[in-house]
């Protein structure tokens, strides 16, 4: 549960400790707004994925379920700056599938979370293999990570891709076909 008293206690100290005067007027509301911020970025803490996956039904479609293009915002745990992308989301059913609308669902809960890109991607493709069972999953991630566009490297167009490969997709042959239609 997010603690907004503290995150606000936190936010005065950390203006004064750079200088700042945390009774300017212009910053006067910033310590509530920070906290407000928080509480929107990390409310995957502590949150079983998943739940997102809960409602699932008895799979007549036994192919392949891709939903590419998913939206997500992250706070990188080493910098608690944002990193910001798309996931991609491949899953071979075995007996149960979910509303495609619970695959973004999944994604915003392991994003609002201190998190790193190569575990999002990992925590993602685990919530799916254990929450349906699948034969298979694959989970790509390309994003676009704040710190290092506004500090060190500054490279504003810079982009990481990661992929987790569970199931049958783990071995590469497998995976193939899949990733050429994540990448069309």
């Amino acid at each position: 549960m997010i603690d907004s008293a503290r995150i606000q206690a936190a936010v005065v100290e950390l203006l004064s400790a750079i200088g700042e005067d945390p009774n300017r007027d212009e910053l006067q509301a910033t310590p509530q707004k920070v906290a407000e911020a928080y509480a929107e970025f990390f409310k995957g803490v502590g949150v079983d994925a998943r739940i997102a996956l809960s409602d699932t039904f008895e799979a007549e479609h036994t192919d392949v379920v891709i939903l590419k293009d998913i939206d997500f915002v992250s706070i990188c745990e080493h910098h608690l700056l944002p990193f910001t992308g798309v996931a991609h989301i491949a899953y071979l059913p075995s007996d149960r599938v979910v509303g495609l609308g619970r695959l973004p669902k999944l994604v915003e809960i392991v994003a609002a979370r201190p998190q790193l890109q190569e575990n999002l991607t990992a925590q993602i493709a685990d919530a799916l293999e254990e929450g349906l069972g699948t034969k298979g999953v694959v989970v790509v991630i390309q994003a676009r990570h704040h710190c290092v566009v506004s500090r060190g490297a500054r490279q504003p167009e810079a982009n990481t891709i990661t992929m987790a490969a569970r199931g049958i997709y783990a071995e590469p042959a497998s995976r193939a076909e899949v990733m050429g239609l994540i990448s069309k």
